[in-house]
């Protein structure tokens, strides 16, 4: 990046293609699609927004770099969702602004735990979330992706 000024922004609607390409993107290289992908990709006002979550976005240079989702998933408690940051930027710090954005998003919401799903094979998604606080949760308990075998949470109080 030339410019290495990147911000993070709320969801905007204009963005919400974005939040679908940047997370196939890395899905469709690592693994297969599945239907829980393409329900929260092509409705985030539904299954996002309308919930009380929210989806934050890195922009560099007036184009989106990157993506994340917090998504209430019961009292207090926040999933950690749909990370992605495009090839070129990934190592560059983009995906910890994006965790930084959501953890300070459930903060302000007041919430107690921040849980997320993921695979054990994304080995620097994994140090980026254990570098932030995440510690494995050895009860494995969500049926929701077949790529998923690994879940990680946060105590925030």
């Amino acid at each position: 990046m030339t410019n290495k000024i990147v911000s993070i922004h709320p969801f905007k609607q204009e963005y919400a293609s974005s939040f679908k390409s940047l997370n196939l993107e890395w899905i469709e290289v690592f693994f297969i699609v599945e239907q829980e992908d393409i329900k929260i990709l092509s409705n985030p006002e539904e299954y996002v927004l309308a919930k009380g979550g929210q989806i934050f976005f890195a922009v560099h240079d007036k184009k989106i770099i990157g993506t994340s989702a917090m998504i209430p998933s019961g009292p207090k408690t926040f999933e950690l969702a749909k990370m992605a940051v495009t090839k070129l930027s990934q190592g560059t710090g983009v995906g910890r602004m994006l965790m930084d954005a959501c953890l300070n998003f459930a903060r302000e919401q007041k919430a107690d735990q921040v849980f997320l799903v993921t695979n054990d094979m994304l080995e620097p998604a994994l140090e980026l979330y254990k570098s932030s606080g995440f510690i494995i949760d050895l009860n494995y308990d969500d049926q929701r992706y077949e790529r998923g075998n690994t879940k990680l949470t946060l105590q925030l109080n």
